[in-house]
């Protein structure tokens, strides 16, 4: 099977959630985003990405896990094959994400959905990306599946200090564990960091249903972020993730308290450039016509201060090039995801990336 896109072909590219409805309207005004790139003419830039890489498992099975779907002989027919082509299109979009305003391509890219260190170590090693070195640090958790988080660095660009896994605790809302929360502190380009990947409870059996395990993640991701900060007021904190709730869902906008208002952020654990974005019509996964956000990246006020020396916030982007979407039929303008149902349609994900541009 032949890859149906020349990655090379493209390039990546920034969207403000301003220009969706400036085109719905046929407004021919300029963006306000074209003057913040001049004001910023000779600015340093960095990028901070996350993806979710929608079921990346090693074709071999884990005994310890419910993996057998995703194996040469389970209901997908995950074969060695099909793993390279899934390898080779993860690595076409990693190796494009920021590179509109950063070459060398996003410094540190959180991803969700990885089975182990093979999967990564495949990904990283692929031509399109063994240029730039990339790192990875992940932990084995307990979800079922055995599906993880994990960070991918550039060690030029960031230095890993140390990292752990968080448990999250889901049994007073009647689960188990899920998904640990990926906490890991570095040096990126100067400035002490702390990157704190997630990926939050799905929404099966229902959103309302579902929603008490979301806001028991969200306090747990809450709680570790007071923590860092009681320690080190003024700390440089992301959180970043697959969230399964949008940005103004009650555990994002309520528990995690994530303000949009930038004025706001200064009382707030952490700042939401995403709220605007899913207002406006932006997403990054389809469902029965729906767009939602569940892919986030929000940042602690320091990001926003304007103290020489330090990075600050300059933008987010949903990534969702043209090659990125289906092509036609009822599912037209949706993610194009690896299967359909049990298929293998030499796709993508169901999730477009995100990513936020920091600059000094």
């Amino acid at each position: 099977m032949e890859a149906r896109h020349s990655c090379l072909s493209y390039t990546s590219a920034t969207f403000d959630p301003m220009y969706r409805r400036i085109l719905a309207v046929g407004l021919l005004w300029s963006l306000p985003i074209s003057l913040s790139a001049q004001t910023h003419k000779g600015s340093l830039f960095t990028a901070i990405a996350f993806y979710n890489l929608e079921n990346f498992f090693n074709p071999a099975d884990n005994p310890d896990t419910d993996d057998e779907d995703f194996t040469t002989t389970g209901s997908h027919r995950y074969t060695e094959e099909v793993f390279r082509q899934k390898t080779g299109n993860m690595a076409c979009v990693l190796s494009q994400l920021g590179t509109d305003l950063c070459p060398e391509g996003a410094s540190v890219i959180g991803v969700c959905e990885v089975e182990d260190d093979y999967v990564l170590k495949s990904l990283v090693s692929h031509p399109l990306l063994s240029g730039r070195h990339y790192r990875f640090i992940r932990f084995d958790g307990p979800d079922k599946r055995g599906i993880n988080v994990a960070l991918i660095y550039r060690p030029d660009a960031f230095r890993m200090l140390q990292a752990r896994n968080v448990p999250v605790d889901l049994r007073p809302a009647g689960g188990g564990f899920t998904r640990d929360i990926l906490w890991v502190t570095g040096i990126l380009r100067g400035d002490t960091v702390h990157l704190l990947v997630n990926h939050w409870p799905s929404r099966s059996g229902g959103e309302a249903e579902s929603a008490p395990k979301r806001a028991l993640a969200a306090a747990e991701a809450k709680q570790l972020i007071a923590t860092i900060s009681s320690k080190q007021p003024g700390a440089r904190i992301i959180l970043m993730g697959d969230l399964n709730d949008d940005p103004v869902s009650p555990s994002v906008a309520k528990v995690l308290g994530a303000t949009s208002r930038q004025d706001k952020a200064g009382a707030a654990l952490l700042y939401n450039p995403w709220v605007s974005f899913y207002e406006n019509g932006y997403g990054t996964l389809c469902h029965n016509d729906h767009w939602n956000l569940f892919d986030q990246i929000l940042l602690s006020p320091a990001w926003l201060s304007t103290e020489s020396g330090h990075w600050q916030f300059y933008k987010a982007a949903v990534f969702d090039k043209d090659f990125l979407k289906t092509r036609s039929g009822r599912y037209r303008g949706y993610p194009h995801r690896s299967y359909n149902g049990n298929r293998w349609i030499n796709g993508y994900s169901d999730h477009f990336p995100t990513i936020v541009y920091i600059t000094r």
